[in-house]
């Protein structure tokens, strides 16, 4: 009969009182959120258990005030100062675990009723809702002064406040990736990637067996033979068609084990091997079918990453990467003559490796003329705008960064080399601009100590970036502002965003009909 938060404030306060607990700090190492997390999924309960600081202080003050106390009196009860104390109601700091009994005894409250995961009035969770809404980078990107909730202010102002930055943030989709589900999907899986410094060792190892499977030389391009016998490797044979959906990169027929792609002169011979590559790897991954929303992204993550590790092996080019860093002259460029890919792939594959064998860090931005990112990595702090889940995708970056001054440069297709002064330092990027992708540009980026280690660093580009700061280059100046004020009119072009946030979701939306049609058409060829 016992309701399920007040389960957890009573599995809380028994834990606490455990005598190995008392000495941990939350503030160390987390632990103390472990052990309730792992004692209340015991119990069967299942409701979200992580400690809010902000939260926490609220009940503290809440509790305090109900017993009449001030900071200074509550301190000498615990044996803490004021100002300590004041930290802690304001969510700056949090408290041991023995403090935490401490102050509960003093209150005459039981502990889970500070840990009690609610605010303790709706004053204090407008108040909190508001705090968050302006520390978020959609409200600093507007330049408008924080409102302090004052006691002077009152709940329904503060209410409409809340509000309004409820549906800021809703009308906000309009530059984002989508719904809030999939931002949150592929923040999810962009962060593990950046965990994991952008090397991904299991699917290193699928791509190492796959290439021993295919009778890979060690050196040089993957060849076209090399694909044909990783695919019969695998029980599949690789059929070319001249009716190939455009909507489709491949299409697998289980019944008679094939895999149909677009004839060669649709589809590049580079581009044909990655189709087939990403399809084997669903294979060779043991991807499971009809994935949630998450693992449908990791999977196309990991897809990509798989044929891009085939094609570029790891042995194969971190010899010549190892070789360029020697020579002060690492360059995606090379990567992409020597084993016959995009120049994109190569980006992504010296990424991928600078970290876990060299210790670089360094970021990759494939991103449109406008500034807006389409993919996105960075493992080196240089700033470049998220959204409200992490996620860079769509995002628009800096006026000024070489991955927009490129399309600028008398020579466009030529590789863009700058040293861009931000405030989180210097970062050196190449960017490049694929003549098949005029539209696109991809640029890797490195801090300046590591600039030293790459082609290009001898440039002369140097430009001055204070984004997020809007006056940087997202506002006019008042001067040119005020002159043109309500004379100007621009007619955008609208329809392919608006297309993309009428789709149902994130999915690619296959014609059902016309794939079984090319299977049926094509299940009698010899």
């Amino acid at each position: 009969g016992v309701s399920p938060r007040r389960s957890i404030s009573l599995c809380r306060n028994w834990f606490i009182r455990l005598e190995s607990l008392p000495y941990i700090p939350l503030e160390a190492t987390g632990e103390a959120d472990k052990i309730y997390e792992s004692f209340a999924r015991s119990k069967g309960i299942t409701e979200d258990l992580r400690l809010d600081p902000l939260i926490l202080g609220r009940r503290l003050r809440h509790h305090r005030r109900r017993a009449g106390l001030t900071l200074d009196q509550l301190g000498e009860r615990v044996s803490k100062p004021g100002p300590y104390l004041s930290l802690l109601e304001n969510g700056k700091k949090e408290p041991r675990i023995s403090l935490m009994v401490d102050l509960a005894s003093a209150l005459g409250v039981e502990v889970g009723e500070l840990l009690d995961p609610t605010p303790p009035t709706r004053r204090d969770a407008l108040e909190i809702a508001l705090l968050r809404a302006q520390e978020s980078p959609l409200f600093s990107s507007l330049d408008l002064p924080p409102v302090k909730a004052s006691a002077k202010m009152d709940n329904e102002t503060l209410a409409h406040l809340v509000g309004l930055h409820h549906a800021l943030r809703e009308r906000s989709g309009l530059g984002g990736a989508g719904s809030k589900e999939v931002r949150r999907a592929n923040a999810a899986v962009s962060a593990d990637v950046t965990a994991r410094e952008g090397y991904l060792a299991d699917v290193e190892d699928a791509a190492r067996q796959a290439l021993e499977a295919a009778g890979y030389p060690g050196d040089g391009p993957f060849s076209s033979r090399n694909l044909l016998d990783l695919a019969a490797g695998t029980g599949y044979e690789i059929r070319p068609i001249e009716d190939m959906p455009g909507f489709a990169r491949s299409i697998i027929d289980t019944t008679h084990r094939r895999i149909y792609i677009a004839q060669r002169d649709e589809l590049r011979t580079r581009q044909a091997r990655k189709a087939v590559l990403q399809t084997l790897a669903g294979f060779l991954l043991d991807h499971e079918p009809e994935p949630d929303l998450e693992t449908f992204l990791r999977q196309r993550m990991e897809t990509a990453y798989f044929a891009a590790a085939v094609l570029v092996p790891e042995e194969a080019v971190l010899t010549r990467l190892r070789e360029a860093k020697k020579q002060y002259d690492i360059d995606p460029e090379d990567v992409k003559e020597l084993f016959y890919v995009s120049y994109e792939m190569a980006a992504w594959r010296t990424v991928n490796l600078l970290t876990h064998h060299f210790g670089i860090r360094s970021h990759l931005l494939v991103s449109d003329e406008t500034g807006a990112v389409v993919k996105g990595y960075a493992n080196d702090g240089v700033p470049v705008p998220r959204d409200e889940e992490g996620g860079m995708e769509t995002q628009r970056i800096c006026r000024w960064w070489g991955a927009r001054a490129t399309f600028d440069s008398p020579d466009r297709f030529g590789t863009h080399h700058q040293y861009t002064d931000t405030p989180e330092g210097t970062f050196f990027c190449i960017t490049h601009v694929e003549p098949d992708k005029a539209h696109h540009a991809v640029t890797v980026g490195v801090r300046f100590a590591d600039a030293r280690w790459f082609r290009g660093r001898e440039t002369h580009n140097r430009a001055v970036s204070t984004c997020p700061d809007p006056h940087c280059c997202r506002l006019p100046s008042p001067e040119v502002a005020a002159r043109w004020e309500g004379k100007v009119i621009v007619s955008a072009r609208s329809q392919a965003r608006i297309l993309g946030l009428l789709a149902p979701d994130p999915y690619p939306e296959l014609d059902m009909l016309q794939v079984l049609q090319v299977v049926e058409d094509h299940a009698g060829d010899e």
